[in-house]
């Protein structure tokens, strides 16, 4: 059980124990925005149950931060138990939601994970209101905010802002529990720019809730683009010297280990410009 624990004025956030995922609650008069949905139909219902336990009114809207299944893939349970209240994204959050969804199946079909079963038998529901740059959803007396500040954890992120509460949902823009997530459809040198757009939304006194883990605040958001501009310049560097991809991981100084590394590193050197680069690169 996630309980809904209050970080702002009617601003809850369930941490789950699959993932450390966060479910976030924003609660306004018009009833309440479920924001993120947990990686299966099955984890959505103990998300269900949380929402009615705390009673904090209707659900009126669902907000997916990007197209990642752990965010995603409970919307439709979330709708069977709320009504067809819209699902918000950014519309390549959607897009690659689309695309991506039968592939994330057939990953757990061919493994031995627990919860295989319960995402196999998941219903997608894509986001059915998108936009491109940013969109107010109005709860009455609150006015809140989704940005897109640019291509980072994916290329569809989004960020919600509740100005009255000094509150900031990340999505996976920013991770508290582990190192940001450089995956296969990563933008490693792209996401300190989109932090420093996320910056210019937080102030000093803000509430920021990352994707997974703990709420933290501005300097926390602060030293994770810091360690993310390191991993930039360090790939601009490297490959400016000719320093082949293969060989970028021994020879750089990073700011996690390799693991949480190789398929960013990778990532990195394949969006560098021509211009950065000095050929050949293997």
């Amino acid at each position: 059980m996630g309980d809904f624990l209050a970080v702002a004025d009617r601003v809850w956030v369930a941490r789950y124990a699959w993932f450390d995922v966060n479910v976030t609650l924003v609660g306004g008069e018009r009833g309440v925005l479920v924001v993120d949905t947990h990686g299966s139909g099955a984890a959505a219902s103990e998300v269900v149950d949380d929402v009615r336990r705390l009673n904090a009114g209707p659900v009126v809207g669902i907000v997916n931060t990007h197209w990642h299944f752990d965010h995603t893939f409970g919307n439709a349970t979330v709708r069977s138990a709320f009504g067809a209240v819209p699902v918000t994204a950014h519309e390549e959050a959607a897009r690659e939601l689309a695309e991506g969804a039968e592939r994330i199946k057939q990953r757990y079909a061919d493994s031995d994970d627990p919860h295989r079963d319960d995402v196999l038998a998941t219903e997608i529901v894509l986001p059915d209101e998108t936009f491109s740059s940013a969109r107010v959803l109005d709860l009455g007396d609150r006015a809140v905010e989704l940005v897109h500040p640019g291509r980072g954890h994916t290329a569809g992120d989004l960020v919600v802002r509740v100005p009255d509460a000094d509150v900031l949902l990340a999505g996976d823009l920013v991770e508290e529990s582990a190192p940001p997530a450089l995956g296969d459809d990563s933008w490693p040198m792209e996401w300190p720019l989109t932090l420093d757009l996320v910056l210019g939304l937080v102030t000093p006194s803000s509430v920021v809730v990352p994707g997974h883990g703990a709420p933290v605040d501005r300097g926390f958001v602060e030293r994770q683009r810091d360690d993310l501009g390191v991993v930039a310049e360090t790939v601009r560097d490297l490959a400016g010297r000719g320093v082949p991809v293969a060989e970028a991981l021994d020879a750089g100084e990073w700011p996690w280990e390799r693991s949480v590394l190789e398929r960013g590193v990778r990532r990195a050197y394949e969006q560098l410009p021509r211009s950065q680069k000095r050929l050949p690169l293997i």
